[in-house]
């Protein structure tokens, strides 16, 4: 009875609260309405709760548990989420995030990336006339592992064995607890005196020794108990696969906990191979809104991806391009009937426009930083290739989202700044000069009277 609204509570004028205003929430509850059933138990969480968790965290690049709890404590977080009362405990666990990105899937992640665009069209951040040129790009989405050699992943399939077989209860004919661990020490150490023949020697012993194990307990898994026998079949093949792949083999093994992980070279020279997928990226011209993000596995040709780039960015702003804008490795690529693709090799029937606009290609780059150093693109968390999908989609919402707030922050910045400075005859004449919307976040000029 005595408790005080989050609206009258925070200021609304807060680039957050106003941001709130520009999204269509409705939108989740009528698109997942069917992946938050309540006819059962507790009732469901707010459709409006879970893509406000999700847009914090991808905005502020916070982990499920710092984005849960941080909503605890901050007020404008939970005005953002749709709370009416200020709330002490949190609104879920933080595990739950892991349920609702899978029950969501990819295509629901989708309408949160088109909700931000509508939103950056609504803040004035974007025109509409921008999705007509876009530039796309393609980088590598690296994934939480540690970087792979032969040494380390054989090894630690060893350990996975020996450890299913101590669940399992079955008894191996020996474990090499003790000398496994010291040569896969030695393999290092060889390779950093650069002394290879020893290096290639020891390691084939410790290949012998992981066979041996695997073998064993190969043999020996039908005496596991069903729950067990799955799990271990998944290992089994998983380290069959790594002592057999050899050195120039495509499709190569370079994770257990992650097999979809693939080594992607992107001639960098500071960094030769990337362990990850590969994501195609789509941002207007002008903008740099991102109106296009989708992982790409297989490691596929860039020209290859361009297609279907497009078709994503034709269904997310429901417009489709006219003039794209790419480097050299889309050349050659099949786009859709009444796109045109540019790049600087081009010389024929190139007006000064053109020119100016291929030279801008590469305003597509800084965003790609952004997203990797303000967002969580450098490193992906999420398990498996749903996994991959998921935080590329979420991390252009983070991008869109920045950019929306970056501008409502200069449009509150410079309306402080510009209100000292008008020397009007009286505040009524003032109240005249300007009017103010209900959220405070646009204004109109009365005619007749100067700005400057």
């Amino acid at each position: 009875m005595f408790r005080q609204r989050l609206d009258e509570l925070v200021d609304l004028k807060h680039p957050l609260a106003q941001l709130a205003t520009h999204i269509d929430w409705t939108v989740f509850e009528r698109e997942w309405a069917g992946h938050f059933p309540s006819s059962r138990g507790r009732p469901a969480t707010s459709t409006r709760m879970i893509a406000g968790l999700l847009y914090l965290q991808h905005t502020f690049a916070l982990s499920d548990e710092d984005v849960v709890w941080g909503w605890v404590e901050n007020p404008y977080w939970q005005l953002f989420c749709g709370e009416t009362w200020f709330q002490h405990r949190p609104p879920i666990d933080p595990s739950s995030l892991t349920r609702w990105r899978k029950r969501i899937g990819e295509a629901g992640l989708e309408w949160m990336l088109t909700q931000t665009i509508k939103a950056a069209e609504s803040a004035q951040v974007v025109k509409r006339q921008s999705f007509q040129k876009v530039i796309v790009d393609s980088t590598v989405q690296e994934k939480a592992i540690a970087h792979p050699t032969d040494s380390k992943l054989l090894e630690l399939a060893r350990r996975h064995l020996v450890k299913l077989a101590a669940e399992a209860g079955l008894t191996l004919r020996q474990n090499y607890n003790r000398q496994a661990p010291k040569l896969a020490v030695q393999i290092g150490r060889y390779a950093h005196a650069k002394q290879y023949k020893r290096m290639r020697a020891s390691l084939k012993k410790l290949k012998t020794v992981v066979g041996r194990v695997w073998r064993d307990v190969e043999r020996q898994l039908g005496k596991a108990p069903e729950a067990l026998q799955q799990r271990g079949c998944q290992l089994l093949a998983k380290v069959e696969r790594l002592l057999t792949q050899k050195q120039r083999d495509k499709n190569k093994l370079y994770s257990l906990h992650a097999p979809e992980t693939e080594c992607i070279a992107k001639g960098k020279t500071r960094q030769p191979y990337e362990f990850g997928v590969k994501v195609s990226i789509a941002t207007t011209h002008k903008e740099g809104l991102v109106v296009g993000m989708r992982s790409m596995p297989g490691n596929p040709y860039d020209g290859h991806t361009l297609y279907e780039t497009l078709e994503q960015v034709a269904i997310l702003t429901e417009c489709q391009p006219k003039e794209v804008f790419v480097d050299l490795g889309y050349r050659g690529a099949d786009v859709q009937q009444g796109t045109k693709v540019y790049h600087h090799k081009l010389k024929r029937d190139i007006t000064p426009r053109l020119r100016r606009d291929i030279r801008r290609r590469s305003a597509i780059e800084p965003a790609i930083g952004h997203m990797k150093n303000d967002g969580r693109l450098r490193r992906n968390w999420l398990q498996g290739v749903h996994g991959d999908a998921f935080n590329a989609l979420l991390c252009g919402c983070g991008h869109n989202l920045r950019m929306i707030l970056r501008k409502l922050r200069l449009f509150f910045a410079f309306i402080a700044a510009w209100l000292p400075s008008l020397h009007l005859a009286s505040p009524r004449h003032m109240a005249s000069a300007l009017l103010f919307d209900e959220a405070g976040d646009s204004y109109r000029q009365q005619p007749g009277l100067s700005l400057r």
